[in-house]
């Protein structure tokens, strides 16, 4: 059973006899008790005469996933088995971050029929979003109160990230597909995929000469080469506590997925195969096996659920944990947050060793708020921070050459440069052969 606000109202509404029993004599008290005993009366018959929200089957439609800030369209169905025509109030218990409104809905189900209300959503974080029952309110006639019961009808939604870098695919395949060979674009000398055949020329690599070809067509002949097309991608995202840090609009790991995805999408129209791993002190998703179509949903569902946890990473694990995806060479793309000297120390120290066959680059998510504050002389607080932003931008460079000085490249970009900064490394990586 549930009062409304119309009950508190007639209630109050008490007061005017009353006052007026007392200023003709009449105890006050008396008139007060049989108003509220009139008003426990209507109560009741409100009460009795609300159609019993019991005899209502509930059913949801909900779609199984969603991406980040996309509109959901979810419904709640009533049919009513009763007799009398139901005037029902509906709250469907969507958590907060689901971002469903605030407002009931009303709903006038006749007896027998069904009818079905929108109940639009707007995640406003990633992973798995429930509601475990809908609550509904049978008014009565006179609006004083009416019944409500529970119905246990689970609704669940997985919230997949955004992909906001897909914006940039585009551009990228173009130029993959130039480096593919549709523009005739050759790398002498690289790669170890056969191509064609073509005369020599004065300085290429005598090397190359196909002397069986040469015997056969009189002239000399060379072999040209491309790079080979199904190459390992390993991607790493640190999950520890430096990828819960705010940067602009959401986290370092948001950011970390968004130029994980951008990447995969061009390496896996480019023929490689892309693993991906989620870590800090265990593994939090893994990806791996996948290719073509199957492989952006695979790691957009696995890494749906997965948010930063207040822990430092274990980057020996992490780097062991690679191993078991892939034993040839790769392209080893590490997404973190070093950015200062005594917490990159175990980082560094775990560092596996670059190779011509085996290139590693390690993104990091900058904030441009630092180098703004680094700007500011204004005032006195303005001096102090400006030293601070100087002294985090500076430890962030001494932990990027230490990067450099063991093999790797550091790439450092604000949230929405860093995924085509990385995908243009790798295509850069593509033309000179090196993967």
């Amino acid at each position: 059973m549930f009062v409304t606000g119309r009950l508190a109202l007639a209630v109050a509404v008490g007061i005017v006899p009353v006052v007026l029993a007392g200023l003709a004599g009449y105890p006050a008290y008396a008139v007060l008790g049989v108003w509220v005993g009139l008003c426990i009366l209507l109560l009741v018959v409100d009460v009795l005469a609300a159609p019993s929200p019991r005899t209502v089957v509930v059913t949801r439609r909900v779609p199984t996933r969603t991406r980040l800030g996309e509109p959901v369209p979810v419904s709640v169905a009533l049919q009513n088995l009763g007799s009398r025509t139901l005037h029902a109030l509906i709250r469907d218990a969507w958590q907060p971050t689901a971002g469903a409104g605030e407002d009931r809905q009303r709903l006038i189900v006749p007896p027998g029929e069904r009818r079905r209300v929108a109940i639009p959503l707007l995640p406003r974080r990633r992973g798995e979003l429930s509601s475990e029952f809908v609550m509904i309110r049978s008014q009565g006639p006179l609006g004083l109160s009416g019944r409500q019961v529970r119905h246990r009808v689970r609704g669940t939604i997985r919230v997949l990230p955004a992909f906001t870098s897909r914006k940039h695919l585009p551009s990228r395949l173009a130029r993959l597909r130039e480096l593919d060979g549709n523009t005739s674009i050759q790398v002498r000398g690289q790669g170890t995929e056969f191509d064609s055949l073509r005369e020599y020329v004065r300085g290429d690599d005598v090397r190359s000469i196909d002397w069986r070809a040469t015997a056969r067509a009189g002239t000399t002949m060379l072999r040209t080469w491309r790079p080979e097309r199904d190459r390992h991608v390993v991607i790493i995202i640190d999950t520890g506590r430096t990828a819960a840090a705010r940067v602009g609009d959401g986290t370092r790991v948001d950011a970390a997925l968004e130029a994980s995805l951008l990447l995969a999408a061009l390496a896996a129209r480019a023929g490689d195969h892309v693993h991906l791993l989620m870590y800090d002190r265990v593994v939090r998703a893994r990806v791996t096996g996948v290719d073509g179509s199957a492989l952006l949903p695979a790691l957009t569902d696995a890494m749906a659920p997965v948010h930063a946890r207040l822990v430092d990473t274990d980057w020996p694990g992490a780097f062991a944990a690679v191993r078991t995806l892939t034993t040839r060479p790769a392209l080893i793309v590490v997404l973190t947050a070093q950015d200062a000297a005594e917490s990159a120390r175990g980082f560094l120290g775990a560092f596996p060793d670059a190779t011509r066959a085996t290139s590693i680059l390690v993104g990091s998510v900058t904030d441009d708020g630092i180098a703004d504050l680094a700007k500011r002389r204004g005032s006195r607080e303005e001096i102090y921070l400006a030293a601070a932003a100087e002294r985090t931008m500076r430890d962030a460079e001494n932990v990027a050459d230490a990067v450099r000085r063991a093999g790797g490249e550091a790439i450092a970009a604000d949230p929405e440069a860093l995924p085509p900064r990385i995908a243009d490394r790798y295509l850069e990586l593509k033309a000179a052969g090196r993967l």
